[in-house]
């Protein structure tokens, strides 16, 4: 049994995020999860809602509620929806909860005993418009490197580069879209980060599994141009973390707060300390995962996230662990994602671009879109949403391949034997050749979602499923059924078996189904097939079932048509 802690980069709070959020991080993190429990490993699943800057505070005031009221409806909001998907957090938790910001503040008083935080005097552009000094992501332009027209302060999310807001060629708020901007003075702490280049460098260069995206990202921040460059971790903001060395003030950094990426993801540790206290647990409990002098060396820590997340994750958070001189837990392994395009153009928080978490529920179940997202997850490069393949891939291998499998057997079973697992009989060639071909196919399945391909592993659940059917074509125990019945009983008896077994390895991927179908088998056993062969005798003869309602409709014409139609312009809320 392994230990294995896993985050998926943690949402804003400023807004429902849209099935490319989705794909990016959390669904392929609630895969892993759901897949490495099911094998009997202990796993931690962490996440939470990212509540501070002047994303939150504006979007708060765009609906005319206190920051912290806002923060709070919304952390609601998004908890409600990652049930509707069925993402299995062990905890959900706020990058504005008490052990956060008393876990940051600690981190930043390290970092300071160690000589890792410089006070620096510089110039931060003031919008006369909006009355405030505008955080780098805030401000928007054109980028120097590549030319796109809404690169924002902080970096480019075209070309990934980053940036200082005096980059931008024309810059403007992208608050109010004045260009009325002065660049004023004001103190703010840095995180030196250049001096730990070299750290920095060997570490990454150690990870020889990591994906090419995620190494390839991190290598760029690290030597283009002068280099990985030291970050500002302080905001002239109200909502956010006090800037405090631990408990104690840090002065002249009075009324600033420290900057949403250096708070967030030291929420992951945070989040951990709120499931222990949420559960009545001691603080050993959630140092086990986090600490290596509490027994977190041996413990395998996976993050997942887009592609705009990595230099953060793989430099910045890194250089904030390790900068404290304290024993934390590093990640071992970073599972990025390109970007998941919405039909000819780009999912957009911002713009309303696409589909969304809460649109895609109100249409259909999360087992549909789980499927379809986790199958064309965009790993090697970026992927399209379109409707007219989603409709093809549900009908084709849910409703056609897994629904249609379940249905036939559990019908043909019901009308010639009952609904009770049939005696008599026993295995003959085809279903030699069929435990054969499963077993292989499992041991490849393993292999892949042990090495997080998503896309992969989907294809080869698929091949599962379509070597069940085409089991049944060739056993015909229909045919069989009217000159030997205990033939065709055997070969029943094996289907519905088969049948479990597919709840269980589908499980990681389509939970609804999955359970559906061990319902409908009258069985809790989730046992993983190690021995193929053994697996498919766990249903013995006489095991009661029912016959289960259709797993997965098909997706109508007219209802694609609709929904084309419905998600083609910006959402309006």
């Amino acid at each position: 049994m392994e230990r294995i802690l896993i985050t998926s980069a943690i949402p804003y709070i400023n807004g429902i995020k849209h099935l490319g959020n989705l794909i990016g991080s959390q669904l392929p993190a609630d895969l892993y999860a759901r897949y490495m429990r099911g094998r009997g490993n202990e796993v931690m699943f962490i996440c939470a809602t990212d509540e501070h800057g002047t994303p939150a505070e504006l979007a708060a005031a765009k609906v005319g509620q206190p920051v912290a009221e806002f923060c709070a409806e919304m952390h609601k909001v998004q908890s409600e929806i990652a049930e509707g998907f069925r993402l299995s957090f062990d905890h959900f938790g706020r990058s504005s909860s008490p052990q956060n910001h008393k876990l940051t503040q600690h981190f930043a008083g390290k970092l300071a005993e160690n000589g890792l935080i410089e006070e620096v005097s510089e110039k931060q552009v003031y919008s006369h418009a909006d009355g405030r000094f505008l955080p780098d992501r805030y401000i928007e332009g054109t980028c120097p490197n590549c030319g796109y027209d809404k690169a924002r302060g902080d970096q480019c999310e075209n070309c990934t580069k980053q940036l200082e807001p005096t980059d931008l060629i024309d810059p403007r708020s992208a608050v109010s879209g004045s260009t009325d901007l002065e660049v004023r003075e004001t103190k703010h702490l840095y995180l030196r980060q250049s001096t730990l280049r070299d750290k920095l460098d060997e570490w990454i260069n150690s990870k020889k599994d990591w994906p090419i995206l995620t190494t390839s990202i991190a290598k760029k921040w690290l030597h283009d141009g002068d280099g990985l460059r030291d970050r500002g971790i302080t905001r002239d903001l109200h909502w956010g973390v006090p800037v405090k060395k631990g408990d104690e003030d840090w002065p002249g950094m009075e009324g600033k707060v420290f900057y949403v990426w250096f708070d967030a993801p030291i929420e992951y540790i945070a989040a951990t300390s709120e499931w222990a206290e949420a559960n009545g647990k001691p603080d050993a409990c959630w140092q086990r995962w986090w600490r290596t002098d509490m027994g977190a060396d041996d413990v395998k820590y996976v993050q997942f996230m887009g592609k705009d997340n990595v230099p953060f994750h793989t430099l910045s958070f890194p250089a904030t662990i390790m900068g404290s001189g304290e024993p934390w837990k590093l990640v071992d392994y970073i599972k990025s994602f390109n970007y998941l395009n919405y039909d000819g153009g780009q999912f957009s928080t911002s713009q309303g671009r696409g589909v969304f978490m809460d649109q895609a529920l109100s249409i259909l179940p999360a087992d549909y879109w789980r499927w379809w997202l986790l199958s064309h997850a965009p790993e090697s490069s970026d992927s399209e949403f379109t409707w007219e393949n989603f409709q093809a891939s549900v009908n084709k291998d849910l409703a056609d391949v897994l629904g249609n499998f379940v249905s036939r057997v559990t019908k043909f079973c019901r009308s010639k034997f009952g609904e009770a697992v049939p005696e008599g009989g026993t295995n003959g060639p085809d279903e030699e050749k069929l435990i054969a071909e499963i077993t292989i196919r499992i041991r490849a399945y393993e292999t892949h979602m042990g090495a997080m391909e998503v896309r992969k592993s989907a294809s080869e659940l698929r091949a599962i499923w379509v070597a069940g059917n085409e089991y049944l074509q060739t056993a015909a125990p229909w045919a069989k059924f009217k000159t030997d019945p205990d033939a065709a009983a055997a070969s029943i008896r094996l289907s519905l078996n088969l049948i479990r077994i597919y709840a269980v390895l589908s499980a990681p991927f389509i939970p609804d189904a999955s359970a559906t179908i061990m319902a409908a088998l009258k069985t809790d056993d989730m046992d993983w097939p190690n021995d193929v062969a053994a697996a498919l005798e766990t249903l013995p003869a006489g095991h009661a079932f029912e016959v289960p309602d259709v797993l997965f409709g098909k997706i109508l014409d007219e209802d694609r048509e609709k929904w084309q139609v419905q998600f083609a312009g910006v959402r309006k809320d």
